[in-house]
């Protein structure tokens, strides 16, 4: 979201499922599981590093995003649900806005791609001759759909130029604002 004086907020809301627990404390919206911590809290006789414990955060892949021009002025915001795919659906955003120049919604509608843990998943949509890349690389590549859900708004000299994933639900709502 960004309003009309440039305050501008991105943020992620699906703690497991749409709304979590439904229990909020102290403003925060609490997670309904623990799967960002490890499911197994030992491995080789060793306490492995997300292990759940008193006093410890899960490990997240949470990226809401907020870019910035040199001077400091808001250029976009964006973000996406998707677990650990997340980080992967935001970069490839990011890399179209800034290298590709591309606009939002284009740059939401790249296909996406993750990596996995034996595998590169990439987007059906992506075309073949990615795939194939990958694969000569020594990768092993899985088609998939991949439901991001990116949402974003970057700021222009014409006003907003916002962006919403057709994989999900999600609308643009447009306004202007001067620079």
């Amino acid at each position: 979201i960004v309003d009309g004086d440039g305050n501008a907020v991105s943020m992620t809301t699906t703690v497991e499922r749409a709304f979590g627990s439904y229990v909020f404390v102290r403003g925060f919206l609490l997670n309904n599981q623990l799967t960002d911590f490890a499911f197994r809290p030992r491995r080789d006789g060793r306490v492995v590093a997300n292990a759940a414990a008193p006093g410890k955060r899960p490990l997240s892949s949470m990226s809401p995003t907020l870019i910035f021009e040199p001077d400091g002025r808001l250029l976009a915001a964006l973000g996406s649900p998707g677990g650990r795919r997340i980080i992967g659906y935001v970069a490839k955003t990011v890399i179209g806005l800034l290298d590709g120049g591309l606009p939002m919604q284009d740059a939401i509608e790249l296909p996406n791609l993750a990596i996995g843990r034996d595998e590169i998943e990439l987007e059906r949509t992506a075309s073949e001759s990615v795939a194939d890349a990958l694969r000569q690389r020594g990768h092993a590549v899985r088609r998939r759909a991949l439901v991001s859900g990116l949402h974003g708004i970057r700021i222009t000299n014409r006003g907003f130029d916002g962006g919403a994933d057709p994989r999900r639900e999600g609308a643009v709502m447009e306004g202007s604002i001067a620079r």
